[in-house]
């Protein structure tokens, strides 16, 4: 079934293209994957000459019929960026159906509005709990305890408000990030303040972790090593940003309760014990849980996320706790075992590989590293902070690295489908 007799078919199937590279891109998916989808629904509806260029804020699909009629290009922007993975998971099912089905675009256009008007997986409720139990379970992880936990679950809750009442009113949102991660720390410190005897600074930790963006980490990597240079220096430029942001939130509450006399030194801050123990097992499929949660994961894929949470602890205790790996060695590794499981578990149930991924990926962001840089920054100790902020950027990269490595191993021993669907990049990129 092909639609080229009509170039008002034609013109159809281009803008169904572009709304599902709008909808898969606005996820977080990967530059790649965008524009394979994309093409492929041009193929299944008798559009052989079309080109997709894809970037973090535009789509474009380019059309040029050999058989002598007018060229077509057609442009959209991707306005919003919201993940959205119960979403995700429909879109590439219905590309997926396209590809093999042929179906009528009548019948795929009505079926994409249902998508976009379905109902969230999870009341706005449940999302913001998720988040805050992010928070509450790094806590845990890295040796809080109860009411550690329970103060990181209210100051992310309370700094999630703030930043929902400034998007309301239409502030830029590197200040509601900054304005969040700003919450985390003033609970922190109010608690040190008063010498409450917790660890009061787990409480930071949790919050930052629950800022954190390794979901587009992970996408900057991945279009980085598939060639798709200026996408990947976009997404990391909004990494830094965010990154950028939550830093200014901790930074000025750190240095104003430093100035105020609030007792805080780098004794204070926590790091994840090296174990297997209950308490750190527990706040690592907690946290990827409660990650996936908010990454609106249906109900029936969270207990994936939640294992390769546990599998990423595990490994990384394995490797630099039981046999003395450098941490980031041992991050990366990690995540390499992650991606590479993830990605088979996948493609076993056939829906995109971040939906298992990027929610295991939660326990080893480095937030206690990043924590501990901001503060000796604020106390005057330059170089150190300076190494530290380097160091947990050195981390999130490798577990970026890490994750695309394992869905690479996997790639390298597909076979036939490896010759049939190589990407370009790999055919045309030889290094000069």
């Amino acid at each position: 079934m092909t639609y080229t007799s009509s170039d008002a078919d034609g013109h159809r199937a281009m803008a169904l293209a572009l709304r599902v590279g709008e909808l898969l891109l606005g996820s977080g998916e990967a530059t790649e994957n965008v524009a394979g989808a994309m093409r492929r629904i041009t193929q299944a509806y008798g559009l052989r000459h079309v080109e997709a260029d894809v970037n973090l804020s535009a789509i474009t699909l380019s059309h040029v019929p050999d058989d002598g009629r007018a060229a077509a290009t057609a442009e959209r922007r991707v306005r919003r960026r919201q993940p959205d993975y119960d979403r995700l998971i429909a879109v590439h099912t219905l590309v997926g159906e396209i590809t093999r089905d042929q179906l009528e675009l009548a019948e795929v256009q009505e079926r994409l509005r249902e998508i976009t008007r379905r109902v969230s997986v999870y009341p706005s409720w449940a999302v913001v709990s998720a988040l805050a139990l992010i928070a509450a379970s790094a806590a845990v992880l890295i040796g809080g305890g109860p009411t550690v936990a329970a103060a990181a679950f209210v100051a992310t809750v309370l700094g999630d408000r703030a930043s929902v009442w400034l998007a309301r009113r239409g502030v830029a949102e590197f200040f509601q990030f900054a304005v969040a991660a700003g919450f985390g720390t003033l609970v922190a410190v109010l608690l040190i303040w008063r010498e409450v005897p917790v660890q009061a600074s787990a409480v930071v930790v949790g919050a930052v972790i629950a800022l954190l963006p390794g979901r587009p980490l992970v996408a900057c990597v991945q279009d980085g090593i598939a060639g798709e240079y200026v996408t990947a220096t976009a997404r990391l430029t909004e990494v830094v940003f965010i990154v950028a942001s939550v830093i200014s939130g901790v930074g000025t509450i750190l240095a104003l309760a430093v100035r105020l006399g609030v007792p805080l030194t780098v004794d204070n801050v926590p790091t994840a014990p090296l174990t297997l123990a209950a308490p750190q097992l527990v706040g690592a499929v907690g946290v990827s849980l409660t990650f996936a949660v908010a990454l609106l994961v249906p109900p029936r894929h969270l207990l994936g996320g939640a294992l390769g949470g546990g599998v990423i602890w595990v490994t990384f205790v394995y490797l630099a706790g039981f046999h003395g790996f450098p941490p980031l060695m041992a991050t990366t590794i990690s995540a390499a075992v992650v991606g590479l499981l993830g990605t088979a578990a996948a493609r076993w149930v056939r829906v995109p590989s971040m939906v298992f991924v990027i929610p295991a990926i939660g326990p080893l962001l480095p937030g206690s590293v990043l924590y501990r840089g901001m503060l000796e920054i604020s106390i005057g100790e330059l170089s150190n902070g300076t190494l530290h902020m380097v160091e947990a950027l050195s981390i999130a990269l490798g577990i970026g690295a890490g994750v695309i490595l394992g869905a690479e191993v996997l790639r390298a021993f597909r076979g036939r489908d490896l010759a049939r669907r190589i990407r370009p990049a790999s055919r045309r990129t030889r290094g000069y």
